[in-house]
């Protein structure tokens, strides 16, 4: 029966976790709702969908023990809000926005919508910032910028966390006595996972400076599709009211995406891609558009996202359709990881597309486009004489042949495989010029002379790369 308070008593099915409520076409779509029990027990629910024969309701909590014609259904808000305030820094939350950190409830200094507002594209700022991360891999090669959306495209076993983790605690803006707060929210974890995050906020002394969202692997899977729109919110409240920079992690959107499916299923939805629903790619789209900046603002999110690639396969729709909404993305290889180096980062298939307005002089250097340019040919071909040799052997290589391959292995080694060591951009292009010392000039086919007559000389006073040689000096 209807009532005018918008409470129905019974419903018509139960389907996992949604409740299908026949009449509820007075319910509003995103609308948060109590689930009321004959014991007196409440469990919270939002409504998915609205139609004119009934409203689809996904439950927060698990729905066994439920029956359908003693519970009553009662709307508790016309929209999912939160309530967000200042005070949020430093504290960890549940999937649902609730403290577990035995602190008290947080007095909201606002409450907003989950949802969040659209950025008028007219609005947006162009994100030209360098970020740097202290990373070589990613601060000379793909160079993260302000406002960025930037995934970390990972596989079963990689440390994708761990370079997260590395990430958040080193990043800065140069020139800005700037710092990062972060928005940590974690889908579908382990207990260890989140232990291991948790401390090393701790350990780098980043704590008092995280809003962290935790839903666990045991957590409800519905509450997956809520955590990161929580922890976007507040990254939106601190950044454009408070002018915070925010960086915001999630991990795992594979998680996300998995419990994504879950729900289409049992709503009888025609499946997509691999049983991924269609809207799949709109979904990613409203949480990763939620990045940016905007004129006349100074806060600003930068988003890393981190997913798993199921059987390391790129082309997975989850990847592919990340891929598509983006700025690029960080490419986690598992070759490299099994040789011991740390950060597994597969460059070649690394790209940031927001690079170029994040680098130059007066950002970074006036020769990194350059000098990147030429570290991703020569370590190119030195892969490509890898492969070469595994077919017809190596005989047949010439000496500066044997130089490509001594310099992809001092590529992987030095500079990619850098371990939890913090590089200035200066550490990262400096290093870069000492290895580019193994080859003759005339293999320099990617920096112009002016630029190699600046910086060379300069290089050469300091202290060599361990894979440099005297005699291989440029002319």
């Amino acid at each position: 029966m209807e009532l005018l308070t918008k409470e129905y008593k019974g419903a018509n099915y139960i389907s996992g976790p949604l409740i299908f409520v026949e009449g509820g076409k007075r319910f509003s779509y995103n609308a948060m709702v109590e689930v009321l029990l004959p014991n007196g027990e409440v469990r919270t629910g939002q409504v998915l969908e609205v139609s004119s024969e009934y409203a689809c309701i996904e439950v927060l909590e698990q729905t066994a023990g439920l029956e359908v014609v003693q519970i009553t259904v009662r709307l508790k808000e016309e929209v999912a809000r939160l309530s967000v305030s200042r005070d949020m820094v430093g504290r960890v939350f549940n999937g649902r926005g609730e403290p577990i950190d035995g602190l008290p409830e947080v007095i909201a200094e606002k409450r907003m919508e989950i949802t969040g507002t659209p950025i008028n594209p007219v609005s947006r700022a162009k994100p030209n910032e360098f970020i740097q991360t202290g990373i070589s891999s990613i601060d000379g090669n793909n160079t993260l910028v302000r406002g960025q959306k930037l995934p970390i495209f990972s596989g079963a076993g990689l440390p994708a966390n761990e370079l997260a983790s590395q990430i958040l605690r080193q990043s800065t803006v140069l020139g800005e006595e700037t710092q990062f707060v972060v928005v940590f929210a974690a889908m579908g974890i382990t207990q260890r996972e989140a232990s291991f995050f948790l401390r090393s906020f701790e350990d780098s002394g980043a704590t008092g400076k995280a809003v962290c969202f935790l839903n666990l692997a045991d957590d409800p899977t519905i509450e997956r599709l809520l955590t990161p729109r929580f922890a976007l919110t507040v990254a939106e409240y601190l950044a454009f009211e408070r002018d915070y920079h925010v960086l915001v992690i999630l991990t795992d959107m594979t998680n996300y995406c998995e419990a994504l499916r879950e729900i289409s299923t049992a709503r009888e939805e025609i499946p997509g891609r691999r049983g991924y629903p269609g809207y799949m790619y709109s979904d990613l789209a409203s949480l990763y558009e939620r990045a940016g900046r905007i004129k006349g603002k100074k806060g600003s999110i930068t988003q890393i996202p981190i997913l798993t690639m199921p059987d390391d396969d790129i082309t997975h729709p989850i990847a592919d359709l990340t891929g598509y909404i983006t700025e690029g993305q960080i490419v986690l290889s598992r070759h490299l990881h099994h040789a011991g180096v740390y950060p597994p980062i597969d460059v070649l298939l690394c790209l940031s597309r927001l690079m170029n307005n994040g680098i130059g002089a007066g950002k970074t250097r006036k020769d990194h486009r350059q000098v990147v340019d030429q570290l991703y040919a020569c370590y190119a071909h030195g892969r490509d004489l890898r492969r070469l040799i595994a077919i017809v052997g190596g005989e047949a290589l010439s000496e500066l042949d044997k130089k490509y391959l001594r310099f992809a292995e001092a590529f992987e080694n030095g500079f990619i495989g850098q371990g939890d060591t913090n590089r200035t951009i200066e550490d990262t292009l400096n290093l870069a010029w000492r290895l580019l010392k193994m080859f003759p000039g005339s293999e320099l086919h990617r920096i112009n002379r002016e630029v190699i007559t600046e910086y060379f000389e300069e290089i050469l006073e300091e202290a060599p790369s361990p894979y440099y040689k005297p005699e291989e000096t440029m002319p």
